[in-house]
């Protein structure tokens, strides 16, 4: 991989609303998300907005996935950052699309943790 890990950050549109201002239905869509991906889910800690909003994370052992919401613009703000190669976080990212009922995802990986040796060539992490 020549990374210490991967950091998918996602924007999803057209949402469902009501799932995105409903705290324990986030919470749980994205620890589901988690298990789905193979990640071990180690923490968990969401909060819910007045008048509307959630924001939360699941701390796995691999990193961490993250969600703000705006149910008012039918918007959710997603990042899913697994470390090693045995959790694929685009598996979480799309396994939350579905369930928040995205209609529209953009979204873009970052590799973290690229190391370089004194050429400015990449080495492998560790």
């Amino acid at each position: 991989m020549n990374a210490l890990g991967r950091h998918v950050l996602a924007e999803m549109y057209r949402c469902d609303p009501k799932a995105l201002d409903n705290v324990e239905r986030v919470r749980d869509i994205m620890v589901d998300a988690a298990v789905k991906a193979g990640a071990e889910v180690r923490e968990v800690a969401f909060h819910k907005f007045s008048p509307q909003g959630v924001s939360g994370v699941v701390v796995i052992s691999e990193s961490h996935l993250a969600v703000h919401t705006w149910p008012e613009f039918g918007y959710a703000a997603v990042d899913v950052f697994t470390c090693g190669s045995a959790v694929n976080p685009w598996d979480a990212v799309n396994s939350i699309a579905e369930s928040f009922s995205s209609k529209q995802v953009t979204a873009s990986e970052m590799r973290r943790g690229v190391f370089f040796d004194a050429n400015g060539e990449r080495v492998a992490a560790g």
